[in-house]
């Protein structure tokens, strides 16, 4: 990961990294040259993998799902209304009991949203300035773990909901800012010609850990019947989030060691917290009227990548309090989810190559759309329309988000960068509050959990006609075998 590709030829109009989907981050033209030790860019690699079990197992597949948003947190006479495994949801008062866990649940998620985007960016850029990101990156971290921890302490009664709902919801603050640090240290583990295939490790490791959780906690349950625990009060599920907090701590020590921390690379002028704002502001007017068509985009990718994000935080709520989903059926779920996600990715890299990210981001918002609309109108089909649909709409997930990134890697004006790929995390962050906000509004008006879909396909919707309205220059790259260091 760590060997230098040859340069390939100079494109007056665009970078070479355009060429090959690879990001050019803060600082990444001093790293011309430098022979990154693999050891280095494992441990940075790792802490995705460390910190991966807080989305895909507590806030995806089974903490939330299974757990938080179940009959546990419901009236006793409303929980005693629930169907056996695998039968239909029919009862209109179990229905409406989740509909409003759920809504409660998309409410909190929403704050956090508004909370990350408010806080996200300014708090990334004093870290840059003061040059202490891996001590900031730690700082989060430690937080994430203490959020997870503290879930344990949850049980399976109504009066513990509020408690459950907002622990996972500064989860989900502290591991976005986390996020911010850790993107920012990818300019001191990779060089202009590797940032792509380490940034792509990261991810890999990502979807890979993820996966071997769940597969742990399946096979535990299948194996050995959660070797005797009881389950009073939700208890195995508390302790799995005390397991994700322990496989955090454990997998994220290696950055921490390994990997060291470097003094900002330009020297900025020290601002109060409030007056980053005005800063933030003044490189918004600078990119709209400089790089109008770059701008855009970070608007329209805004919105349509918080739909991405709705079909996963919804995806198994829906399983479950919708569909009935088993807990062993959600997990075989998110396993092969999970697969498939990182497959068509990788597959979809191709496409990208021959016919311009572009056409991959709306092909695939489509196929999300369709899908989507699957789900809700053939849902009186029961599970089997949740597992085609479900697993359809995993099909087109990653190959949206990888198609954009390699997509503003091709529209960012020369010499800016970071300061483009920071204003793409804070749109992002910016419109993280939509979908959960949707989500809420459609099941709370029509009292049935079911109804969310629609709030999740209206803000991809949006985002494909935003999209769509986007004025690009020609993208279509060039044949990635006639340009030396491709990584096609």
């Amino acid at each position: 990961m760590t060997d230098d590709a040859p340069a390939g030829p100079t494109d007056k109009k665009v970078p070479v990294t355009a060429n090959t989907g690879a990001i050019r981050a803060v600082g990444l033209d001093l790293q011309e040259g430098k022979v990154i030790p693999k050891k280095q860019v494992r441990s940075w690699a790792l802490w995705d993998w460390a910190t991966q079990p807080f989305n895909s197992v507590l806030l995806t597949f089974v903490f939330v799902p299974l757990y938080l948003v179940n009959y546990w947190f419901l009236p006793a006479d409303v929980a005693a209304l629930k169907p056996e495994d695998g039968a239909t949801v029919t009862d209109p008062a179990y229905t409406a009991g989740i509909a409003d866990l759920s809504g409660q649940f998309s409410l909190a998620v929403a704050i956090a949203g508004i909370a990350i985007a408010l806080l996200a960016p300014v708090l990334g850029q004093r870290a840059d300035s003061s040059g202490r990101r891996k001590f900031w990156l730690a700082i989060w971290t430690g937080l994430l773990v203490l959020s997870m921890l503290a879930l344990f302490f949850v049980q399976g009664q109504p009066s513990f909901f509020i408690l459950g709902i907002s622990l996972m919801a500064v989860g989900s603050v502290f591991s976005e800012i986390a996020g911010v640090n850790y993107n920012a240290m990818l300019v001191q583990v990779s060089t202009p010609r590797t940032v792509g295939r380490v940034s792509g490790l990261g991810w890999g490791l990502g979807y890979i850990g993820g996966i071997l959780a769940l597969i742990l906690i399946a096979v535990s349950d299948q194996a050995f019947g959660w070797y005797g625990i009881p389950s009073d009060n939700g208890l195995i599920y508390r302790i799995i989030a005390v397991g994700c907090a322990v496989w955090t701590i454990v997998f994220s020590l290696p950055i921490f060691l390994n990997v060291p921390e470097v003094p900002p690379t330009v020297k900025r002028e020290s601002v109060s917290f409030f007056k980053s704002y005005v800063v933030l502001v003044k490189d918004i007017v600078r990119l709209y009227k400089e790089s109008r068509h770059t701008f855009w985009f970070l608007v329209a990718s805004a919105v349509y990548r918080d739909g991405l994000a709705g079909v996963f935080t919804f995806g198994a709520i829906l399983a479950t309090g919708t569909f009935n989903f088993s807990s062993t059926q959600l997990l075989i779920f998110g396993i092969v989810a999970n697969l498939i996600a990182g497959l068509s990715t990788i597959i979809s890299g191709r496409f990208d190559d021959r016919f311009g990210p572009r056409a991959v981001v709306l092909a695939s918002l489509i196929g999300l759309v369709v899908a989507g609309l699957g789900v809700f109108f053939f849902s009186g089909a029961g599970q089997i329309a949740f597992w085609i649909g479900g697993l359809l709409l995993t099909i087109f997930v990653g190959p949206a988000q990888a198609a954009s990134r390699s997509l503003l890697a091709r529209v960012t004006p020369a010499g800016r960068e970071s300061e483009i790929f920071g204003l793409w995390a804070t749109t992002g962050r910016a419109a993280s509050f939509i979908s959960p906000a949707l989500f809420g509004v459609f099941v709370t008006i029509a009292g049935m959990q079911l109804w969310g879909i629609l709030g999740i396909v209206v803000v991809l919707v949006v985002g494909l006609v935003l999209m769509l309205l986007v004025k690009l220059p020609d993208l279509r790259p060039a044949d990635p075998a006639a340009v030396p260091g491709s990584l096609s």
